[in-house]
């Protein structure tokens, strides 16, 4: 069922959107989004000063990717807040979701920290040696926090984007990278950098600081402009919230499947070491090149009902930037100057890196318009198309990683670089089949309950 997440607006609205209009509100998302590796850069430069800085950082670097699966729950709080919070009543019910999503992902958090069932999950999923798992628990038990804090942070960013105050996330993002390159340098002064939960100290603090500058923001909003109880917008309970926030769930789980699918079938290439590093390097580069882009579905909830033609020609201007970024690095002298420089990377690694990233220009062409028409499908309330679109992503991602694995396994890092790329093609294609299919049955407001 469609839910008609704006009210103010409807499609036939003559009013007009100048294109400063959309960078102003766009450029900040996309400056904090890209901040966010600064971070990794401020925790990892303090973890490398270590007596034993290989051990400590990968600690740290293995809590992390459990909480990015942990963490993706309450990061969705963001589009939900955003595509249905329109008054205090609907910000009411979606603080109620919120509160179960804390509870839930902290209880998981308890259980991973606490039980035998965490170090089954680092030991076996993760591969984490028996000489590195009390200091990888022990990193973890601070990260669980982090959900908590990112969740907050989330909720309330969703307030502060709709009513366009995206400078405010810019500077949130601002002052906790300063007040986590301070605690950073607390740690080297003192000698205290001595394992992973430093890291993840840092990381909590960052998190605690950017929370805190969003309820800040978000509170006085509401407060001050968001109205009690706007007039026909119709989400009113948490039935309603949720109907359009578990489908965003399903996907994300989805999503999870896709790196270590990647990095399993990666293990079985000529050159299992090489595989894996170059395509960790070349995913890692133009994830960079791609983060500045990763919010044109805010755009999209924001002001495609208000003026179609100018979002689609927004869109269309950035579209290609990330491919052509990527090319540059992968097709001129920049890109190997880069590499070997400014990381460090072998010749060997280095041509295999840049390979992988050659067809990762793929990715990068197609994911702004995925972005794009995943925000038509937030907008119109069916997020359930989203699970149809990841899950064949994720056939797409496996069936190309067992092809190329059998026909070609000396193409090594690029197999999963391809494979990635031709996931997400197969998403946006389900995701333009399906909203053609539909284009004819009219938006219907959700049902009151």
């Amino acid at each position: 069922m469609n839910i008609q997440v704006d009210p103010r607006t409807s499609a036939g609205s003559t009013s007009q959107v100048r294109l400063s209009k959309l960078f102003a509100f766009f450029i900040p998302l996309g400056v904090s989004a890209s901040l966010v590796t600064i971070s990794h850069v401020i925790i990892n430069s303090t973890l490398a000063r270590a007596a034993q800085p290989e051990a400590v950082i990968a600690s740290y670097a293995i809590a992390l990717s459990l909480l990015g699966i942990t963490e993706k729950p309450a990061a969705l709080l963001r589009q939900t807040c955003s595509a249905l919070v329109r008054d205090r009543v609907s910000f009411r019910a979606m603080s109620a979701i919120a509160l179960y999503v804390f509870a839930c992902v902290f209880v998981l958090g308890l259980i991973i920290s606490y039980t035998g069932i965490g170090r089954y999950v680092f030991l076996y999923f993760f591969g984490v040696s028996e000489s590195g798992l009390e200091d990888t628990i022990s990193a973890y038990r601070i990260m669980m926090f982090v959900s908590i804090f990112s969740g907050i942070r989330c909720l309330y960013h969703g307030i502060i984007i709709f009513n366009k105050r995206t400078t405010w996330l810019t500077i949130g993002m601002i002052i906790r990278l300063i007040g986590m390159y301070a605690l950073a340098q607390y740690f080297i002064m003192t000698n205290q950098v001595n394992s992973g939960s430093v890291g993840a100290l840092i990381f909590l603090l960052g998190m605690i600081i950017e929370a805190a500058i969003s309820v800040w923001e978000g509170r006085k909003l509401l407060k001050r402009v968001i109205p009690e109880k706007l007039e026909d917008h119709p989400i009113t309970n948490k039935g309603q919230i949720f109907q359009f926030y578990r489908p965003l769930l399903y996907y994300s789980l989805l999503a999870v499947v896709v790196g270590p699918a990647i990095n399993a079938m990666l293990g079985k290439t000529t050159n299992m070491e090489l595989a894996i590093a170059s395509y960790a390097i070349a995913f890692s580069v133009a994830q960079l090149a791609q983060s500045f882009f990763s919010y044109i579905h805010q755009i999209v909830l924001n002001f495609y009902r208000t003026d179609r033609r100018q979002v689609i020609r927004f869109t269309l201007m950035l579209s290609f930037i990330p491919s052509l970024l990527v090319g540059m690095l992968a097709y001129t002298p920049i890109g190997p100057w880069f590499m070997e420089s400014q990381m460090g990377i072998s010749e060997e690694l280095m041509q295999a890196s840049l390979g992988a990233l050659r067809v990762f220009m793929i990715m990068n062409l197609i994911f702004p318009w995925l972005d794009f028409f995943n925000g038509i499908v937030m907008l119109r309330g069916q997020t359930k198309i989203m699970v149809w679109s990841q899950g064949s992503n994720v056939a797409i991602t496996i069936i190309t990683l067992i092809v190329c694995i059998l026909a070609a396994p000396g193409w090594n890092g690029t197999i999963g670089a391809l494979a990635q790329s031709l996931g997400f093609m197969a998403e946006l294609i389900v995701v333009l089949f399906i909203l053609k299919m539909l284009s004819k049955e009219p938006e219907r407001p959700l049902a009151r309950g």
